[in-house]
């Protein structure tokens, strides 16, 4: 099953065990939290309950060494 980030656009792919979901996933890409309603291998409902991810300034300066 596919879903699409809601906030980057990334397409999700959710193995067999989200067929009969409801609950959160998170975008591996950007990081955002989607709430996702799924039954029987098909996709209900997708809303994003939490924006992308910004890293905070000590994130950012141990991303770059400093």
């Amino acid at each position: 099953m596919r879903v699409n980030c809601l906030s980057c656009g990334h397409k999700l792919e959710l193995d067999d065990a989200y067929d009969d979901y409801e609950g959160q996933v998170k975008c591996y890409t950007c990081r955002a939290v989607l709430e996702i309603k799924a039954e029987e291998g098909a996709v209900k409902s997708v809303t994003c309950v939490q924006g992308p991810h910004k890293p905070t300034l000590e994130e950012t300066f141990e991303l770059i060494g400093g």
